[in-house]
C-alpha cells in the first residue's frame, strides 16, 4: 500500500489548553504557532505516524503579563526550550467507529512522558478546490508537574492559584499532500 503524507491546514485548526485559576474559574490559552503532520498507509489513520510541535513563545492567554510568566523559567522557559513536541506511538480505534485513542510521547522542556489523547475522527472530505482534508477533535488531560511546570502559589483560603491538571483540546484539519 502507498504512503500518504498529510500536513496541517493552519487556518482551520487550533490548539488550546484549559487550567483552573483560583480553583473557581478556568483560563483558556492557546498556541498560535504549531504544526502537525501525519504519514498514513493509504488513508488509514490507524496505520499512521503523527507528529506535532508548538512554539512555546507563541502561548497566548489574552493577558500579556500572564503570557510573559508562562514563557519564563517558571513554566515553559521558552528561551531555553522553544518547542513542545509530540510523537505518536499508536492510533487505535475504540468501540465507536469514529473514536480513537492516540498514544504518544509528549516532550515539554527536557521531559518526555507518554500520554493518551481521545480523538474523534470527523471524516475526510474534499474542499471546493479539490483538496482532500481530514478532520479531528482531540482532548486529554495531563498533570503539568510531571513535565516540571511546578510554579504555584498557596491561597489564604486553602488550595492553590493554578491547578496541576491541564486539559488539552485541539481541532485539527489536515490536508493530503
Amino acid at each position: 500500500m502507498s504512503t500518504t503524507t498529510w500536513a496541517l491546514d493552519p487556518s482551520h485548526s487550533e490548539l488550546q489548553f484549559k487550567v483552573k485559576h483560583l480553583m473557581i474559574t478556568t483560563v483558556t490559552g492557546s498556541f498560535t504557532d504549531f504544526t502537525v503532520s501525519a504519514t498514513t498507509e493509504g488513508d488509514d489513520f490507524t496505520k499512521s505516524s503523527i507528529s506535532f510541535s508548538a512554539k512555546t513563545g507563541s502561548v497566548n492567554t489574552n493577558s500579556e503579563q500572564r503570557d510573559g510568566h508562562l514563557k519564563s523559567a517558571d513554566f515553559f522557559d521558552a528561551e531555553k526550550f522553544p518547542e513542545i513536541s509530540f510523537k505518536s506511538t499508536g492510533f487505535e480505534a475504540t468501540s465507536d467507529a469514529s473514536e480513537f485513542k492516540l498514544k504518544g510521547d509528549l516532550t515539554i522542556k527536557d521531559v518526555t512522558k507518554p500520554v493518551v489523547l481521545n480523538v474523534e475522527f470527523g471524516g475526510v472530505n474534499k474542499d471546493p478546490w479539490g483538496n482532500l482534508k481530514a478532520g479531528f477533535t482531540l482532548n486529554g488531560k495531563i498533570n503539568r508537574t510531571d513535565w516540571g511546570l511546578n510554579w504555584n502559589a498557596a491561597l489564604e483560603t486553602g488550595g492553590v492559584l493554578v491547578s496541576e491538571e491541564v486539559r488539552l483540546l485541539a481541532e485539527i484539519q489536515l490536508v493530503k499532500a
